[in-house]
């Protein structure tokens, strides 16, 4: 009788294991890839300093926010360190929902503030916001819109609008000038904010301030300046609150 085949112990055995380790990583990237901007910060950051991310916490203790629960106004404390990573982190993702790319002439611009966050929005003839001369939005700027309502409503922000205006701005008009544009621009992205579903209360203010404030380095008859800035605060929710009369 020939010899039975030898048994070649478990190699298949080590090749699976690694195999099913694999599927797990990617299943765990992915799943964190899904989640919401803070609990990948969070994950981050733990991965990064694991034994100081959460020194607030008991060990095996996890928060509601952490566990994927949305993040308020309430949450937010704008002096603390873990808030301004929270809104860096929040003007990345709005970059990225924009699809826009960090270059100098990127259309929107994100600036991480003492208690929220200053969007500016530029109209550019290569990327306009506003049909030319006018305050209608074109399908770029209602784009812009629809994701900044998204990012208020999340978040509980409130609002301050500006409109501005480049100088040397001509009149098609008798008495439409650039107060009329930047205040019409203005009140389109207010009205743009509420149609996709922010709450009116939220809008703090308004205002056109024509060619008066041209941005900083900048010529005030450079195309830069044709914008609208949109402020989002923290503190001035937290300002309300302690403002509204208790009940009887």
């Amino acid at each position: 009788m020939g010899k039975k085949s030898e048994h070649h112990g478990g190699a298949w055995k080590v090749a699976y294991a690694d195999f099913v380790t694999s599927m797990m990583a990617l299943f765990m990237v992915l799943w964190i890839c899904a989640q919401n901007i803070e609990v990948r910060v969070a994950t981050s950051r733990y991965f990064k300093e694991p034994y100081t991310a959460f020194p607030d916490r008991a060990p095996g203790m996890m928060s509601a926010q952490m566990a994927g629960a949305e993040r308020t106004a309430d949450h937010l404390d704008p002096t603390a360190q873990e808030s301004q990573g929270f809104l860096k982190a929040l003007a990345r993702e709005f970059y990225r929902l924009l699809n826009v790319r960090d270059d100098e002439d990127r259309p929107v611009d994100v600036e991480v503030t003492s208690d929220g966050l200053k969007i500016t929005v530029y109209d550019r003839a290569k990327k306009p916001v506003f049909k030319k001369d006018t305050a209608e939005l074109t399908e770029w700027g209602n784009f812009v819109i629809q994701t900044l309502a998204w990012l208020v409503e999340r978040y509980k922000f409130q609002v301050f609008i500006e409109g501005h205006t480049a100088l040397g701005m001509v009149e098609k008009q008798k008495g439409y000038g650039p107060w009329e544009l930047s205040a019409d621009r203005a009140n389109t992205t207010r009205r743009g904010l509420e149609f996709f579903a922010v709450d009116p209360k939220k809008i703090n203010r308004v205002t056109g301030f024509g060619e008066t404030m041209p941005l900083p380095n900048q010529e005030p008859t450079a195309e830069t300046n044709q914008r609208v800035t949109v402020s989002l605060s923290i503190q001035q929710q937290d300002k309300k609150k302690s403002e509204t009369p208790a009940g009887n």
